[in-house]
């Protein structure tokens, strides 16, 4: 079982912690869910500290705060058929790879990513994402492990 290199527009399968939940006291999240890494940066010791953002089958209470996956891309990536968004007003920052990077369910041999992100996608995302930050509205949770 072997690691993906944590770059900008893959999609892994994470243990996300909400910033609702972080709040509330949980240093873990409750349920694993695709997360689209939107930077990955090197720090000491070559261990690097990979930023995510959460995909959730939720609509977003504010449309500003979330993107919805086409279903094609949904399709390519080998998600399920019901509608989900990629949430851009909140993320998880973690040493890679940590223990929250989990193995998809029933990936044989197991495997800790989806795909990749089309470029334009990531793209718009990232801005988006900028968006939510000169706002005030991204919620940044830093995970220990």
């Amino acid at each position: 079982m072997s690691l993906p290199k944590p770059v900008p527009g893959l999609v892994i399968s994470y243990s996300y912690l909400w910033a609702q939940e972080h709040k509330g006291g949980a240093e873990d999240g409750r349920k694993n869910r695709p997360c689209a890494i939107v930077a990955a940066r090197r720090i000491v010791e070559g261990r690097e500290v990979v930023t995510v953002v959460p995909i959730t089958h939720s609509a977003p209470a504010d449309p500003a705060d979330g993107i919805e996956l086409p279903a094609p891309l949904k399709a390519y990536l080998g998600l399920d058929e019901m509608p989900s968004w990629v949430v851009v007003s909140e993320t998880n920052d973690f040493l890679w790879p940590g223990p929250d990077l989990r193995p998809i369910p029933g990936s044989t041999p197991a495997r800790f990513h989806y795909g990749m992100l089309p470029p334009r996608f990531y793209g718009y995302l990232r801005d988006r994402i900028l968006q939510a930050h000169a706002r005030r509205a991204l919620h940044r949770i830093r995970r220990t492990e």
